[in-house]
């Protein structure tokens, strides 16, 4: 996600969708804050593997990679239901604070009915995007009026990030047995060990062969371009022989 430009005239939007690739809109299928946030924060971290028990006087162990959490994005939210805006302006139209508070738990927070989830959502600032789903919502009311009913409140936010899991597997440019490989030839390459470095094993040389139209899989040319495809449902498929390496 690019910077936010916290002087843009566009007010931040937030999209409701039914499904993790943002395609179905829900109902309600967007909302835009009256006023901007004036600041936000995206917080990323590392998890690595404990160093487990210890004992005294031994040198410390070093870290070992975890995984990568998805990233986090909090701001805080001001609604307004006084009907003038931070100008002096009257806003016309304007709903109750208590209306605007159930749109946005409707949009990010309850669960979709049609889904038996909270919504996918897509946040939208200027030509920023960030494909999210709600975290926590802590709201603070702060100014009523006679009847005691909330004029103001502000809602801290934290959103974490969701994105599809092949955008996931893209950006990481991790090998995956799940997902298509290209490979191009170079000298000393042989399928048998290209098919172990991309699967874990070379026993799927001879199916590679054939998605490639390989009259000899031992004959490499270096510089042929080589597509290794998923891997099928079940291992031992027709195709697969005894490790020839």
């Amino acid at each position: 996600m690019s910077l936010l430009n916290l002087f843009k005239l566009e007010k931040l939007r937030i999209e409701a969708y039914k499904d993790d690739i943002r395609k179905t809109p829900a109902n309600p299928a967007r909302m835009e804050v009256m006023f901007n946030p004036t600041s936000y924060k995206q917080k990323h971290t590392i998890t690595y593997a404990g160093p487990g028990q210890q004992g005294m006087n031994m040198p410390a162990r070093p870290a070992r990679y975890g995984y990568t959490p998805p990233g986090d994005l909090s701001f805080q939210l001001v609604l307004d239901g006084t009907g003038v805006n931070s100008i002096g302006v009257a806003a016309v139209g304007r709903k109750s604070v208590k209306d605007q508070i159930k749109t946005f738990r409707k949009l990010c927070l309850d669960m979709n009915g049609d889904i038996h989830e909270p919504n996918f959502l897509i946040i939208r600032w200027g030509d920023a995007e960030f494909h999210a789903r709600l975290k926590s919502l802590d709201i603070t009311y702060k100014l009523f009026d006679e009847s005691g009913d909330p004029l103001r409140a502000e809602l801290d936010v934290a959103f974490v990030s969701d994105k599809p899991a092949a955008t996931i597997a893209r950006e990481a440019g991790k090998s995956s047995p799940d997902l298509t490989h290209v490979r191009i030839v170079r000298s000393g390459d042989t399928l048998p060990l290209l098919c172990r470095e991309i699967y874990g094993s070379s026993e799927y040389y001879l199916r590679v062969a054939a998605d490639n139209d390989l009259d000899d899989f031992r004959e490499l040319v270096p510089g042929r371009r080589l597509r290794f495809a998923p891997l099928p449902d079940s291992a031992g498929e027709a195709g697969a022989s005894a490790d020839p390496t």
